[in-house]
């Protein structure tokens, strides 16, 4: 097994005033070699936006884009001509294939808006833009991991790569196993919330860990804890 760990305290930082984000993989400014993605996934942000700001119509080729609120109101706009909010318990996935432009803000007037942004490579370019939400909600059940999404329609939302996410809000003291879908794949564990243990790796809030040339892994959690479990091709 080959075991890589991203702590939290090392991620690419950045405040712009409306904006305070961190970088778990290289980007804009923030540059490592040693960072640049786990396999297929290439980006890892975890956002702060403050109320009524935003990103700016700004344009994507050739990526699949995943937002995933965890506190707030995002407002989605794109050249598709989709438009909408969306809260926790909601998810957006993006095909950008050919190209998209599309702006993402805070919808509220005095909170701030949190949330995940995770770009994958698509297994195909230059196919047809797409986008779509998904409520998540009926389906979460403490103590489980749930499939949001994967390449062959048995989760609420998929994308064009051989990838499965997963999130999960576990009890303390609970155990789980989770089991690749493939032996060319690796699984990266982000911790949102908790402190858990992988494969005696113990992750702590906003850590990350990738895991690859395995089988399986298992997950114990020392506190409550709420993860994302992103398993993608390793090349």
């Amino acid at each position: 097994m080959k075991i890589v760990i991203d702590r939290a305290e090392s991620r690419g930082f950045a405040h712009h005033g409306w904006l305070k984000t961190y970088h778990t993989f290289s980007f804009a400014d923030y540059y490592n070699p040693e960072r640049i993605g786990f396999g297929m996934l290439r980006v890892l942000n975890d956002d702060t936006v403050a109320p009524m700001e935003g990103f700016g119509m700004h344009q994507h080729k050739n990526m699949e884009v995943i937002s995933i609120p965890l506190k707030g109101y995002l407002r989605h706009g794109d050249s598709i001509k989709n438009s909408e909010v969306i809260t926790p318990g909601d998810i957006q996935v993006m095909s950008a294939g050919t190209g998209i432009f599309h702006s993402e803000y805070n919808d509220s007037p005095d909170e701030t808006l949190e949330f995940l942004q995770i770009w994958v490579f698509p297994r195909e370019e230059n196919t047809h833009p797409h986008y779509k939400s998904y409520n998540i909600r009926p389906a979460l059940q403490q103590n489980q991991l749930l499939l949001i999404i994967s390449p062959d329609g048995d989760a609420p939302a998929s994308i064009l790569q051989d990838a499965w996410l997963s999130l999960g809000k576990l009890n303390a003291d609970t155990r789980q196993e989770y089991i690749l879908h493939s032996a060319e794949t690796g699984v990266y564990i982000f911790v949102i919330e908790g402190d858990i243990i992988v494969e005696n790796t113990p992750l702590h809030h906003r850590d990350g860990a990738g895991f690859s040339h395995t089988s399986s892994i298992t997950i114990q959690t020392k506190k409550d804890s709420y993860i994302l479990l992103m398993e993608v091709p390793m090349k």
